[in-house]
């Protein structure tokens, strides 16, 4: 199969068009029907349910209490003009940040699971945010594990790198496999 990568000069959220684009394309071609999209204030869950319209997506916000203790970024105004076009909207325990960075931040030592997150980041902290969302989402039982999915992510806030997946549940996190990668940014 002959494909190519897109890879983009930088990070960041001039891209998260381009992701989308790329997405739906690759989706149509390979007939996948699942995308996870991460939002952080709530922009970028905007935009991909109308330009992955007939796509199921799936919209994954920062847990509540993860910039400041009990409060969610995304308003919940947002959160319900996403659901308007379709798409749902996740809000969990991250999958590389729950038990593991209390203990951290309690006893100055680091978990299991944030050093996957760290050695995921050596692809760039989309590839990261792209698993641990496909991992959230299979969790909640939002997408089939037994489909194929595409999953985005970013490095701060928008879109930069998206992922073809065999997906997995966190407790089978071994099981997951990258089949493709669509896009990525090639300087941090």
């Amino acid at each position: 199969m002959d494909t190519s990568i897109t890879y983009f000069e930088h990070q960041g959220t001039t891209n998260t068009e381009a992701v989308l684009r790329l997405v739906a394309a690759r989706a149509a071609t390979l007939g996948i029907t699942q995308v996870v999209v991460p939002t952080t204030g709530g922009i970028t869950g905007v935009m991909a349910p109308d330009l992955l319209a007939g796509l199921k997506v799936i919209v994954v916000t920062h847990s509540t209490g993860f910039a400041e203790p009990g409060r969610q970024e995304v308003p919940a105004q947002v959160v319900e003009e996403i659901r308007s076009k379709g798409a749902r909207v996740l809000t969990a325990t991250h999958a590389f940040g729950g038990a593991g960075r209390a203990v951290r931040r309690q006893f100055s030592t680091y978990q299991a699971d944030e050093i996957i997150a760290q050695t995921l980041r050596l692809f760039g902290q989309g590839t990261k945010v792209a698993i641990e969302c496909s991992l959230m989402a299979a969790d909640a039982g939002l997408i089939s594990v037994h489909e194929e999915v595409i999953s985005c992510g970013g490095t701060g806030r928008g879109l930069d790198t998206a992922l073809v997946l065999h997906p997995s549940h966190t407790q089978t996190l071994f099981e997951l496999r990258v089949l493709e990668i669509l896009c990525k940014p090639r300087k941090p």
